[in-house]
């Protein structure tokens, strides 16, 4: 992604500009490439002959121009309508907020699964390429061509008027556009497979997505802990890392190296969403997020406040990975053989039993322990389970430390 001052405008405008074309004429898939073509138009004219006064209009004129230059080619009835319609200048008031959340919600159909949510919602929303998302997901562009266009179809085919969602699914419509954010700033976070630890342009779309979604919701808390999570984790990012570009875990990073102003800006969030009250599993996650950032050291880490916050997350949204983050708090209150007895536990859980995290977490307590024969199987059988290379070189790493 070009870090251009036009392409910064085009991808601000680009969910509103698809919006009122979704509105008009209803077609997704058809207003889709219109809008595509209109910012292709932009990026060429734009930077020889000025950005227009209007950019959004002047965006919206050429993709309707094109969407009408494609229906006319499929409806001559229709000519005479859709000419004035062209003609016309973008002045009217359209309902720009409602529009982009409606956007948000259809990319985000229940129709779709998860991987084409996404995929949707990073095309249509984020403004990213086809080829940017093939590569940001590791997979062939012709694959990641096919899912887009399979989404657009299956929203297309639902027939679900351009408006909002009633309320009686309005609530369950916005948990999945917050699950669908979120999954985009972790893999952006930490990437799941592939050579490099994190994928910047995907958690930096996160938040930038997450920020459109709290302007449009400013009310909505769990919104608000969804965007100050992602602030309070991304702050560490450049810590994460070293020169060669492998893991650092949390306990020995440079928390000098940590976006403080990120830190600032997270923990000012969610010390006021909290106080609003109806508490949710992102607003738990972004504070204990805040407890680890706010820590001047890893020894002055709030670990009983952490394990207080986690029990509370657990009783209210039960999840395997935050059972495995309790089981770490457990250790640093209770001591390793405590933690060790938790995870004993979550062994049963078919979704954890074979992850190289519940292996590489155990490897930890048994390395705290003082169990370094157990911690080393333990880190060999998690870097043979691994898929990213970066966090491969680490357990490596740990591996070599301990059978010296």
């Amino acid at each position: 992604m070009t870090g251009s001052p036009i392409a910064a405008v085009l991808r601000e405008l680009a969910p509103g500009v698809l919006a009122t074309l979704v509105r008009r004429y209803g077609d997704f898939a058809a207003c889709e490439d219109a809008t595509q073509e209109a910012m292709l138009a932009a990026t060429t004219q734009w930077p020889r002959e000025g950005m227009p006064d209007n950019p959004r209009g002047w965006l919206v004129t050429v993709a309707q121009r094109r969407l009408i230059d494609e229906i006319r080619s499929e409806s001559a009835r229709r000519r005479r309508e859709e000419q004035d319609a062209a003609a016309t200048p973008e002045s009217e008031e359209t309902p720009a907020r409602d529009d982009s959340l409606a956007l948000l919600f259809l990319c985000c159909h229940p129709a779709l699964t998860p991987p084409s949510q996404i995929a949707l919602t990073l095309r249509a929303v984020g403004g990213l390429s086809t080829a940017q998302l093939a590569a940001a997901f590791l997979v062939p562009e012709a694959t990641m061509a096919q899912r887009i266009t399979r989404a657009k179809q299956t929203v297309d085919s639902a027939g679900r008027a351009f408006v909002m969602p009633p309320p009686a699914e309005r609530a369950a419509r916005l948990s999945a556009v917050l699950h669908v954010l979120y999954l985009i700033f972790n893999e952006g976070y930490t990437a799941t497979a592939g050579t490099d630890l994190t994928a910047p342009d995907l958690s930096d779309e996160g938040i930038r997505l997450a920020r459109m979604l709290f302007d449009l919701l400013p009310e909505d808390t769990e919104v608000a802990g969804l965007l100050a999570l992602m602030l309070l984790t991304d702050a560490r990012r450049a810590a994460r890392v070293d020169s060669a570009g492998d893991l650092v875990p949390l306990d020995e990073q440079d928390r000098g190296r940590w976006d403080h102003a990120r830190v600032t800006e997270g923990v000012e969030l969610i010390t006021a969403t909290l106080a609003r009250g109806d508490v949710g599993p992102y607003q738990l996650q972004a504070a204990i997020a805040a407890v680890h950032d706010e820590a001047a050291t890893v020894e002055t880490t709030d670990w009983p406040q952490i394990l207080a916050l986690y029990d509370l997350l657990g009783r209210i949204a039960p999840n395997p990975m935050t059972a495995l983050n309790r089981a770490v708090a457990v250790a640093m209150v209770r001591g390793p053989a405590a933690g060790l007895a938790v995870l004993a536990e979550l062994e049963s859980d078919k979704r954890l039993a074979r992850h190289h995290r519940l292996l590489a977490t155990r490897a930890h307590l048994r390395e705290l322990e003082g169990d370094r024969a157990g911690a080393a199987r333990d880190y060999r059988a998690a870097a043979a389970r691994a898929d990213s290379a970066p966090e491969q070189r680490y357990l490596a790493k740990k591996i070599s430390a301990l059978t010296m």
